[in-house]
């Protein structure tokens, strides 16, 4: 069992940046495959970000060039940092683990990932 904790949201004008961090449980966090999601109101879950065990990122399309995520094993934490934000990015956002993974492999869908953190709210104004 993993345990996520998300934190770092929260209210900030557009073009601006946030940097969220999501703290895992468990003693093999280096090999975790981790993923950022968000959903914004009324409208499902989509894919931001993923991170291999071995560092490899893949940013989808739309926040492609305004994301990167990181992770440091040393404190068990994945990092989402976003830039030039506009109003559309407003979301909770979520970070997910799977433990299992195939080489090379980025994992992109909800089904992929069996463990989620509560959500953390980013909210961008115009």
């Amino acid at each position: 069992q993993v345990q996520l904790v998300e934190s770092g949201g929260g209210l900030v004008q557009a073009g601006g940046s946030l940097r969220l961090s999501c703290a895992a449980s468990g003693r093999t966090f280096s090999s975790y495959a981790m993923g950022w999601f968000r959903q914004a109101p009324g409208k499902e879950r989509e894919f931001v970000a993923a991170l291999t065990w071995s560092g490899n990122t893949y940013p989808a399309a739309p926040v492609k060039g305004r994301v990167a995520i990181s992770r440091d094993n040393a404190k068990n934490t994945v990092f989402l940092q976003m830039n030039s934000l506009k109003p559309e990015d407003t979301a909770v956002y979520y970070c997910a683990v799977r433990t299992t993974y195939r080489m090379g492999t980025y994992y992109t869908n909800l089904s992929d990932y069996p463990y989620w953190g509560q959500g953390t709210q980013v909210t961008v104004s115009s």
